[in-house]
């Protein structure tokens, strides 16, 4: 039996189209209705026929849907989940794919006072974003984290569990608040440490953008590519979980601060002893399946 029998997408970007594609895919039977407040995003989601809908307001979206997905950016989830509030079913289930917890389920819960909240995140994503970026594997084999406030429903925790599990993704609950520590480490801040990287090198006055450009090796190009991703959602993410952004910020400073010491120092031993620990890490994310081992990330040299 499937977990929803109506399933309403508000925002059809990169994870919003996505999910239209996984359950396309993998739940057909699923009636699919969608909705963005970018009247082009709309024109682009009925011209490739994202969903069987695509309605005019959030309102009119949401109207006789049984799970209702918030796939906007974290800073736009209260304007997000107030502009459908009067017209969402008493039984329906609102969720969302945020990468901040607890500043979204404050926000939604202030503008849904009343209905059964099961946020998540699914960690996954690319560079890309808008309607035609998604595609229906985007989810399978990662992790959907599914932090519940407490007292939820426990049914619908396991409905959206379900649903997730459907699509491919592997399931984890975890408490809002660490959930936001643990991002703030393994997402939050690789992207602020990208977007400086790649902001430094274009600011370097004796080196031209076309010798940046040109010359970029592996490392460089692959901060450029996480420094692509929509500036609006990462604005919103710093901004969201800031304490948490802050607090890792300070201890990666620390660390590099003892790293400069190293180098400095000409303590070989030390760094050989750091590489050698990162190397591992590295080997466990391929061995849980989270990255592929191929050489040079897959890229192509012919």
């Amino acid at each position: 039996m499937l977990p929803f029998a109506r399933v309403t997408i508000i925002g059809l970007g990169l994870i919003g189209s996505s999910i239209a594609r996984a359950v396309r895919q993998h739940m057909p039977t699923v009636r699919l209705t969608g909705y963005d407040m970018d009247p082009a995003v709309r024109e682009t989601a009925v011209r490739i026929e994202l969903c069987d809908d695509v309605a005019d307001s959030a309102g009119t979206a949401v109207i006789d849907a049984d799970l209702v997905i918030l796939c906007v950016p974290v800073g736009a989830m209260g304007a997000a989940a107030a502009e459908l509030a009067a017209d969402l079913p008493a039984e329906a289930i609102v969720s969302d794919v945020g990468s901040c917890k607890a500043m979204v389920i404050e926000a939604v819960a202030t503008a849904l006072p009343n209905a059964v909240f099961v946020p998540a995140h699914p960690v996954a994503g690319t560079e890309n974003s808008g309607p035609e970026a998604g595609f229906a594997t985007l989810f399978h084999h990662r992790w959907c984290i599914i932090t519940p406030p407490e007292g939820t429903d426990a049914l619908a925790i396991e409905r959206v569990s379900e649903f997730w599990r459907r699509l491919g993704a592997l399931v984890e609950t975890m408490a809002p608040d660490h959930h936001d520590r643990v991002l703030a480490v393994t997402s939050h801040l690789p992207h602020l440490i990208a977007y400086t990287i790649v902001g430094t090198a274009s600011d370097m006055e004796e080196v031209t953008q076309s010798e940046v450009i040109k010359y970029s090796a592996g490392g460089f190009r692959d901060f450029t590519r996480i420094a692509a991703s929509d500036p609006t959602m990462w604005r919103d993410v710093f901004l969201a979980n800031r304490e948490a952004v802050l607090d890792m910020l300070q201890r990666f400073s620390e660390d590099l601060s003892a790293l400069q010491r190293a180098i400095r120092w000409g303590k070989g031993d030390e760094l050989f002893d750091l590489f050698t620990k990162t190397r591992a890490i590295r080997r466990s994310i391929i061995e849980q399946g989270q990255d592929d081992a191929a050489p040079d990330f897959g890229r192509s040299h012919e």
